[in-house]
Formats: C-alpha cells, structure tokens, sequence
C-alpha cells in the first residue's frame, strides 16, 4: 500500500475501524445563533470554541465538509466563526429539522463516497438524533461529536446521546477525532496546524504545548497576529 496520500504529503493511515482524512466526511448542521441561544446543558462559549477547533481540524485535513442551516430568517445565518474556516463554502439550506429528509444534503453527502459522517449540530435531540438514525439505517458509520453539540438542557442532551448510541453512533469530541486523523506526530505535514489548533482551541494542553516548547526545547513563544482595536462605525463613515 502506497504510504503517501492523494493530498500534499500527507501519509495514508492505516483504517481498521479507524478515523481517517480518507475515509470520513464532516457534516456541521445548524450551528446559528438562534440555536445557540436556546443551548443549556453547556457553556455556549465553549461550544463555539470546540466547532471552530473541529472545524479547522477537517480543513486542515482537507475532508470534505457539508455544511448546513434551517430556517435561516429565523435562526439566523451559519456562525461566522465557522465561516471563515470555510470561505466560499455555502452551506445548504433546509426547511426540514431532520437534514436526511433533505434531498440537497443527503446528496451532498453520498457525493463524497465516504461511509463515516463525522456529524455535529444544534440541538443534539432534533438536528443530530434525526439524521443520525436515519443515516445508519442507510448503512453510514456516525460519529457524533458530542462537544460541538448541545441541547435545551442536559436531559434533552442525555437522551439524545443514548438514543444514537443505541442505534449504533459512535460519540467522539473534536479533540479526539484531530488526534485520530493525526494519529502519528511524525506526521509532520499537518503537525504544526493541528499544534495551532491546540494552543488557540484546547486550553492547559495548548499552554503546555507552549510551555514544553519554549521552557523545555528553547522554541520562541509562539507568534499571534497583533490585536487591533475595531474602529468605532463612526469612523467608517
């Protein structure tokens, strides 16, 4: 088996039940802030902060992506943080709670060839357990992430989560699912993409990331863009 992958120099890993950048499609649904406002079971700001995390993730594997909203006149447009990981990228549009009764998204879907949807949306009961259940009974692989998710309280979440374990879902977090598809540090062609996703995104590892490379290895702190203060909207004019 050839060692290097259809994209850059990135190695082919081996599957065995595994995650991989060659076998997995992410599906992000409904991530607006309507949804949002009415998540209770998590912090929200962290809910943000593990879709960003995930969602430049699968842009730094350059896995296929679907991207979908509901009712955007009410819930409002797709978050722009996850927008801007994917520009161009427009998401799709729905009426429907349930993205598998949508012929656009399921399209989407099928078009990639892959068999495992790694899949996150707000809110877990509807958005996620709907399509979830309907997806492996059309014999996908589903892998919930359940840190990018969240619901209109914990019970709502629990029952949530147990239903689509039941039905055969895989419950996984975004960090866990980076760190499937890098799964060797020797990998360096992704390596400093996912060290940046954990310094912004994932917390005491990030700074001890940090901390090991500059204290233990002698690296120069790690360089961020200099903040500049927004202009207040009278000086646009």
């Amino acid at each position: 088996m050839s060692q290097q992958a259809a994209t850059g120099n990135r190695p082919k890993l081996s599957e065995k039940g595994l995650l991989t950048p060659d076998n997995s499609v992410v599906a992000l649904i409904d991530h607006q802030p309507q949804m949002l406002f009415g998540v209770a079971n998590f912090d929200r700001q962290g809910v943000i902060n593990n879709v960003v995390a995930f969602s430049k993730a699968a842009r730094v594997f350059d896995l296929p992506t679907v991207l979908s909203t509901v009712e955007s006149s009410f819930s409002g447009n797709l978050w722009p943080q996850i927008q801007a990981v994917f520009p161009g990228k427009v998401p799709i549009e729905r009426t429907s709670m349930n993205s598998w009764d949508d012929k656009n998204f399921v399209a989407a879907i099928e078009k990639t060839g892959r068999k495992k949807i790694v899949l996150a949306g707000l809110w877990t009961e509807t958005c996620v357990t709907l399509p979830t259940v309907q997806a492996i009974h059309d014999g996908y692989e589903v892998y919930v992430v359940e840190d990018c998710c969240g619901d209109v309280s914990q019970l709502a979440h629990d029952n949530a989560m147990k239903r689509v374990i039941q039905a055969g879902a895989k419950p996984v977090t975004a960090l866990m699912v980076m760190l499937e598809w890098q799964r060797d540090w020797a990998n360096f062609a992704t390596y400093d993409a996912v060290m940046d996703i954990v310094k912004n995104h994932f917390g005491a590892y990030g700074m001890g990331v940090e901390y090991a490379d500059t204290m233990v290895d002698g690296a120069p702190p790690t360089k961020y863009p200099e903040y500049k203060v927004p202009l207040a909207a009278a000086a646009h004019k």
